[in-house]
């Protein structure tokens, strides 16, 4: 299968505590890839691994086929584009100047931002319903709608890949659809993301990813993994798969164990 992203035998510890444990991962290229688990499992030190702000203590992670630690910053964000979870940004930039910085890997050293850098980005937080907040200053935003700027700028990025820790956590339902039903229809772009609620993970994953205690205890799709035993293992939950009118597949929670 044609792999984006690898990692084989990732491991990362803080002094004499490992938080994740020889992890090995395909992202299938033009999929969607859920990860989840309980807080503290490891995900987001996985995807911090994964785009280098944890150096790993030990394994590789390959970007389409070549080693991570072998590319230079602004050819690894040509490829994979972020959104993290931690956002915090002090100097007052205007929405699009933010828009704007988050093209960075394609101009070129020296040069001025272009009219179709300007063009892209527009298009970009139209799609996320910012496009009447281009002159706002980021910090009178909100939680969500600065969550909603910086989806906007990954898609502006144009990257292959594009990597995110819980990305609907700020967002209000409509938003958290809203974001993920664009995602799932960018056909030529891979999503790798962490999700915390598993009803959006079980509509819109291709293939789910879980963790506990910083290993990997099944890989499959939404139906393979999101089982009520798996669901009982890494939450303590007591909960139904039920199938909807529509076909849709759905989790009914019962309560805690």
């Amino acid at each position: 299968m044609n792999n984006i992203l690898t990692t084989e035998n990732l491991c990362f510890s803080v002094g004499d505590r490992e938080l994740i444990h020889k992890i090995s991962l395909k992202i299938p290229r033009g999929s969607f890839v859920g990860l989840i688990g309980p807080n503290g499992c490891g995900k987001s030190t996985l995807l911090k691994t994964i785009y280098r702000v944890n150096r790993a203590s030990s394994g590789t992670v390959y970007l389409n086929g070549k080693a991570i630690d072998s590319w230079g910053n602004r050819e690894v964000a040509k490829q994979m584009a972020v959104v993290t979870q931690e956002n915090d940004i002090n100097f007052d930039f205007t929405v699009m100047e933010m828009m704007q910085m988050g093209r960075y890997a394609h101009r070129k050293i020296l040069k001025n931002y272009t009219a179709n850098d300007e063009k892209i980005c527009k298009e970009a937080l139209k799609m996320v319903g910012m496009e009447s907040f281009e002159q706002r200053s980021f910090l009178t935003l909100s939680g969500g709608e600065k969550q909603r700027v910086f989806i906007a700028s990954a898609f502006s990025r144009e990257a292959e890949l594009i990597v995110l820790d819980e990305p609907t956590n700020h967002l209000d339902v409509g938003y958290q659809f809203q974001i993920m039903d664009l995602m799932k229809k960018q056909k030529n772009i891979t999503v790798f993301s962490s999700i915390h609620d598993m009803n959006i993970a079980m509509q819109y994953c291709d293939y789910i990813i879980a963790l506990k205690k910083g290993e990997v205890v099944s890989v499959g799709t939404p139906e393979e993994v999101l089982t009520s035993q798996m669901l009982s293992d890494l939450f303590r939950v007591r909960a139904e798969i039920q199938k909807q009118q529509t076909g849709q597949t759905y989790i009914r929670y019962l309560g805690a164990l």
